[in-house]
């Protein structure tokens, strides 16, 4: 029998490269998405195109607005940092840190998971090449599965305890880049520009647009994606 997986799925490159990793070990995979106040609607479109490329089995999107609270460049309207450098964003915690936001999705993941009788939930977070978010680090992720596991009728009743599966959080962008070529990702179809403009094109500026065409750059690839520059 198949196992099922929960898969948080941004319509970014590390998610559509975990939806992939997911299903190369045999889960049937389910995508969770968010629409949670954003700048722009190109991630879940994104995210949406992700899942029918990759023949998922349930694709979910889920309306929450964190613009409620703001106090992030993503939502709400302070202006996304450009041109940082890799220093930059070892040392400090940017703007578009959405507060909470990995530990509201795995929230949800969590509650997603029971009722498909699933052990297993995937993020494709990143301890290597990030822009220092703290729901991104190693010790966030054990704290949570170690919450799971008193928070749910299956960590409490069940023989087999939830797992928060991070495949991509040690390996830098180049080796997620290769790691999904290598299973068929299309990366044309994904999106990680925070600021995208007209016609959703990546800045090529911002953080995320940074580090991924770094990660192409670093095995002679072109990113596929469009930039406005």
């Amino acid at each position: 029998m198949t196992k099922k997986a929960v898969v948080l799925l941004s319509g970014g490159l590390d998610s559509a490269t975990c939806v992939a990793i997911a299903q190369n070990i045999g889960f049937d995979v389910y995508g969770l998405s968010f629409r949670y106040g954003q700048r722009d609607n190109h991630e879940f479109e994104a995210a949406e195109a992700v899942a029918k490329a990759l023949n998922i089995k349930r694709h979910v999107i889920i309306d929450i607005d964190l613009r409620a609270f703001g106090g992030s460049a993503l939502t709400s309207n302070v202006e996304v940092p450009k041109g940082r450098s890799s220093i930059d964003m070892d040392h400090e915690i940017p703007v578009t840190y959405v507060p909470a936001r990995n530990t509201i999705f795995l929230s949800f993941a969590l509650a997603f998971a029971e009722t498909l009788n699933s052990n297993d939930i995937f993020i494709g977070v990143n301890s290597l090449d990030y822009s220092g978010y703290p729901d991104c680090r190693p010790e966030y992720i054990d704290a949570f599965q170690k919450m799971a596991h008193l928070a749910t009728k299956i960590g409490v009743e069940g023989n087999n305890k939830v797992k928060i599966n991070t495949p991509l959080m040690d390996m830098t962008k180049t080796e997620i880049i290769k790691k999904g070529m290598s299973l068929g990702v299309d990366y044309s179809i994904t999106t990680s520009c925070y600021d995208p403009g007209q016609n959703h094109l990546a800045c090529g500026q911002c953080d995320s647009c940074f580090i991924r065409l770094n990660g192409f750059a670093g095995i002679g690839a072109v990113d596929p994606i469009k930039y406005q520059s």
